[in-house]
């Protein structure tokens, strides 16, 4: 069994959206394929998770318009995003 992989993000940090996010269907109140965040969307990391099946942090995202499941691949810190990065 591998180890989990380690997370790039923390609880509580500051992120923006990497790309435009779509519902996957885990947003019952949205139409699936709906766009809900657009590239640049600002959002805070509220917890970090592991997908057992990927072996890939997943990080759930409050973009104030709903809260959603996010790769590391979809989101960067506003940091970085600041830098240049």
């Amino acid at each position: 069994m591998l180890d989990p992989r380690l997370p790039r993000y923390q609880w509580g940090q500051e992120v923006l959206a990497a790309v435009d996010l779509y519902n996957d269907g885990s947003v019952p109140e949205a139409e699936e394929d709906q766009l809900l965040i657009v590239q640049g969307g600002p959002g805070e990391i509220v917890q970090v998770g592991h997908h057992a099946e990927a072996n890939v942090p997943l990080y759930m995202v409050d973009f104030g318009l709903c809260v959603l499941g996010c790769l590391e691949e979809e989101i960067v810190p506003v940091t970085e995003a600041e830098a240049g990065g």
